[in-house]
């Protein structure tokens, strides 16, 4: 059985998915109520399953006439997706949250396969890169960035 947090990302990702404008607008609130749960949830939800590297952009509204809008991110460029995930993503440093997320958005825009992304996570993975974590988030980087040059230049 799936718990709250999944039914609410994929409600989420179904109004999403038939929206015309590739966008959505919701109010916490009317989520909150619709699933019986109290509306930390729904940002929980939102602040763990709608992150820009799994390539979502969310903006908000506080207050009476407040809002959650969210954003699918298309690819487009291939060129712009490398400085994307490279340069402002992962940067010098990743964790393997971070790491496995982007893996899984490369797996998502068809860019790799099932094979690839277990792949790449097992060579990330913290089971593999038995340093201490400062080292392992900088040597994860390092390797997820060489590993998504390559799968661009194809």
């Amino acid at each position: 059985m799936r718990n709250i947090s999944d039914i609410i990302e994929h409600h989420l990702k179904n109004i999403l998915q038939e929206s015309p404008n590739g966008w959505i607008e919701i109010q916490r609130s009317e989520i909150a109520d619709m699933f019986q749960c109290v509306p930390s949830q729904i940002n929980y939800v939102i602040n763990t399953r709608f992150t820009i590297e799994k390539g979502y952009i969310v903006e908000s509204k506080r207050g009476g006439g407040g809002y959650i809008r969210i954003r699918k991110v298309h690819i487009v460029n291939k060129t712009r997706l490398q400085e994307l995930l490279t340069e402002e993503l992962i940067g010098e440093s990743i964790s393997q949250g971070v790491g496995y997320a982007i893996v899984d958005r490369l797996l998502e825009e068809g860019l790799i396969n099932v094979r690839e992304a277990a792949l790449m996570k097992i060579a990330t993975s913290r089971n593999v890169l038995l340093v201490d974590t400062e080292l392992r988030d900088r040597l994860r980087a390092t390797i997820l960035k060489q590993m998504i040059a390559s799968i661009l230049l194809k």
